[in-house]
């Protein structure tokens, strides 16, 4: 029930749904941004190109699968149609991006206002960030759900990143944000009560170029 582990952190209100051998029963999804135009890689869609033997896409979102996060919501914009019968058999839904070519808080906009009701929090995750294996992304789902904080942020070095966890308390905050950098005006304001994960300055590489394509596929495979 929801309302059963109810706490407030420093002004934000955060419920959950009770406690189960003292974990935080929580459903947690995710919404993958895959909606970009994928300028600088040329005549082709970075998230097309395959990287393990599956399209980049693919294989991100069903880390994110594999890590405990449902529902996923795909958003997609450019070369939609492509993206979702890359994703074809995997168990996510799709939301559509009113503007790829606008800021990042179109398609994440898009991708929270898909998400069921009774979602608790969110996982936000770039579709390219090859380098964020599903152990990463368990790690999220994991610290998210000890329910004491609203806010799980990736670091690498001194950036703050995805995988981002996002409770449903900070959702309203991000609706009304607008701007790149997947909610960083509502990271930037709740940091203080959030929890970081460190992970390698390597891992926030994403692919862009021809060459981060040659250099990943070099290096793909962990997961």
């Amino acid at each position: 029930m929801r309302g059963a582990g109810r706490s407030r952190l420093r002004g934000v209100k955060y419920e959950a749904r009770g406690r189960r051998r003292g974990v935080v029963v929580m459903r947690i999804g995710a919404v993958v941004l895959a909606a970009g135009q994928s300028r600088r890689m040329g005549a082709a869609n970075k998230l097309l190109l395959p990287i393990d033997g599956v399209a980049m896409v693919r294989r991100t979102v069903s880390r994110v699968l594999e890590a405990g996060a449902s529902p996923v919501v795909v958003v997609t914009g450019h070369d939609a149609e492509q993206v979702r019968a890359a994703l074809v058999g995997v168990p996510c839904a799709f939301a559509t991006s009113p503007d790829p070519t606008g800021p990042t808080s179109t398609s994440l906009h898009a991708g929270l206002r898909a998400l069921p009701d009774d979602v608790d929090a969110t996982i936000v995750m770039l579709a390219d960030m090859v380098h964020v294996t599903t152990a990463m992304l368990r790690d999220v789902v994991v610290r998210m759900t000890r329910g004491d904080v609203p806010l799980v942020v990736s670091t690498y070095g001194d950036v703050q990143a995805p995988p981002l966890c996002f409770a449903r308390a900070l959702w309203r905050e991000l609706l009304a944000w607008t701007g790149e950098g997947c909610g960083k005006a509502v990271v930037r304001a709740h940091l203080h009560e959030a929890a970081r994960l460190a992970w390698p300055e390597a891992a926030l590489a994403d692919v862009d170029t021809p060459a981060d394509y040659a250099a990943v596929t070099g290096a793909a495979g962990a997961g």
